[in-house]
């Protein structure tokens, strides 16, 4: 019971926590960006412009940032170069397509923020591609 009370945390747990972290929030939104994929040509109709470069280019980027970048964040390849357009996708997501709701239609951007804010700050971890070439 004191082990479950205690704030003291070891190195592998710590490794082992953003191992847990990069799985769950990377799978969870490469399956969020291969479902855009998927049905590319019924959504970009309804897909918001951003930055004025069109429908399709915005789709594309969102796309990308989150099939590619999320995948190179769940094998820990330059995770926190990757998890930028990430961020960037899902403040989009919340502050523009969702109104900034956070307790609402914006709760699932507001988690994945969340975690990808966290992913960021923390870095890989030694569970990682980059752990293992000692970046």
């Amino acid at each position: 019971m004191s082990k479950l009370m205690s704030t003291n945390y070891t190195t592998g747990s710590f490794n082992f926590a953003t191992l847990l972290m990069r799985l769950v929030f990377g799978v969870l939104m490469i399956n969020h960006g291969y479902q855009k994929l998927m049905h590319f040509s019924a959504i970009k109709p309804k897909f918001m412009s951003v930055f004025g470069i069109g429908q399709g280019p915005t789709l594309g980027l969102v796309v990308f940032a989150e099939v590619i970048c999320a995948a190179l964040v769940v094998i820990g390849l330059f995770t926190r170069f990757a998890a930028i357009p990430v961020i960037i996708v899902l403040c989009v997501a919340l502050f523009s397509a969702h109104k900034g709701l956070i307790f609402g239609e914006g709760e699932m951007a507001a988690l994945f923020l969340g975690g990808y804010l966290a992913i960021l700050i923390v870095g890989p971890g030694k569970i990682s591609v980059d752990g293992m070439t000692g970046n």
